[in-house]
C-alpha cells in the first residue's frame, strides 16, 4: 500500500495570540514554538502514522530548517530519498498565529517549494505512477500540478486533490482528479457559490470525479451526481486547528488505498482530523493508527443522506 505525496514542505514558526492584531496594532503575544509543517509534508505524516508506506516528493533548501525538516519526515516513517535540496534558497516557512478560540491565520513563504518545476516531475513521474494512492495539495507551483495531471496514466494512481491554498484552477486536468477537498471558503473561492451542494456539484461539472468538503466543526460534506451526503464532525474541544484538514487528507487516503468504502473512509478522515485539533503544532497534533481506532470505538459517528 503506497501512497505518494507531492507537495510543500515548510518549517512553521507558531505564536500563540490572544486574538488576531488590527491593522498597525503590536499585540503582546502568549507564546512561540517551531514545528515542521508544509501540506504535502503534514500529509504525508498523516498517513505514514496511520500505517502507510509513504514517499514524499518534494524539494528544501539546502539549509538548516530543509535539514531538520527531513529528519522530521524521517523519523515518522516517511521515504524522503526523492527529496531534492536546492542551494541559494531556502526552504519554505510558515507563519502562524493561532488565537485562542482555536482558530488560525498563516502567511506562507514558499522557498524552495516554488522549485518544484516540471523538470523534477520528469525525473519523478515513473515513481509517482507506481503508488495507489497520489496526494496533491498548490503549495507548489501550479503549473506543476497542471503538468502531473496531464501526465498521469487514465486510471492509476488514485488522486485526491487538496485545492489549498485556493486559486484558479481552470488549467488543471480535473476529469483526472477522483477526489477533490476543499473546505468551505476554498469551496466558495472555487465557485463563487457558498451553498456548499451547489458548490459542489459545479466543481463535479467540471470534470472532478467526487467532491467532499471539509467544514471544521460541522463535519465533512460528500457531493456526487446522485446524492449529498452530511459527515457529522467528532466532539471534541480544539486547541489548535492548524493541520485538522491535512490529518483528514491523510486518513482519507489510507482507508482508500486499504479498500475501505468511501463512507468508512469519510469516517476515518473525520475522526482523524477531530483528534488533530486537539493538539498544538502541525505534525505533532497528527494521530497514530491506534489513537484513532481506539477513538473510532468510541464513538458512533452519524450520516445525513439526502438523493436530490
Amino acid at each position: 500500500m503506497v501512497i505518494a505525496v507531492l507537495g510543500s514542505i515548510n518549517m512553521d514558526f507558531v505564536c500563540e495570540v490572544p486574538r488576531f492584531p488590527q491593522h498597525g496594532e503590536t499585540l503582546r503575544g502568549l507564546s512561540f514554538a517551531r514545528y515542521p509543517g508544509g501540506k504535502g509534508a503534514n500529509q504525508a505524516v498523516a498517513a505514514a502514522r496511520l500505517g502507510a508506506q509513504v514517499f514524499f516528493y518534494g524539494k528544501v533548501g539546502d539549509d538548516f530548517f530543509g535539514r531538520e525538516l527531513l529528519q522530521s519526515l524521517t523519523e515518522n516513517g516517511v521515504s524522503v530519498e526523492t527529496v531534492e535540496r536546492e542551494g541559494n534558497t531556502s526552504s519554505g516557512i510558515a507563519l502562524i498565529w493561532v488565537a485562542e478560540n482555536g482558530k488560525n491565520a498563516i502567511v506562507y513563504v514558499p522557498g524552495a517549494n516554488a522549485l518544484v518545476n516540471t523538470a523534477y516531475i520528469d525525473r519523478m513521474l515513473s515513481r509517482l505512477v507506481a503508488a495507489k494512492v497520489l496526494l496533491l495539495q498548490l503549495e507548489i507551483p501550479l503549473e506543476t500540478i497542471a503538468y502531473v495531471l496531464r501526465y498521469l496514466p487514465t486510471k492509476n494512481p488514485f488522486v485526491i486533490l487538496d485545492p489549498a491554498p485556493a486559486q484558479d484552477i481552470s488549467s488543471l486536468s480535473l476529469e483526472r482528479v477522483d477526489i477533490i477537498t476543499p473546505n468551505r471558503g476554498e469551496l466558495t473561492a472555487l465557485t463563487g457559490e457558498e451553498d456548499v451542494k451547489k458548490a459542489g456539484r459545479r466543481l463535479l461539472d467540471l470534470g472532478v470525479g467526487l467532491v467532499i468538503c471539509k467544514a471544521g466543526a460541522e463535519g465533512a460534506y460528500l457531493i456526487t451526481r446522485e446524492s449529498f451526503r452530511h459527515f457529522p464532525a467528532f466532539p471534541v474541544n480544539p486547541v489548535d486547528t492548524t493541520a485538522a484538514g491535512d490529518a483528514f487528507n491523510g486518513a482519507l487516503a489510507v482507508a482508500l488505498a486499504e479498500g475501505r468504502s468511501l463512507e468508512e473512509a469519510i469516517i476515518w478522515a473525520n475522526a482523524a482530523g477531530a483528534l488533530a485539533t486537539t493538539r498544538k503544532g502541525a505534525q505533532p497534533s497528527l494521530p497514530y493508527r491506534k489513537e484513532l481506532e481506539a477513538f473510532l470505538k468510541q464513538h458512533v459517528p452519524k450520516i445525513k443522506d439526502s438523493r436530490s
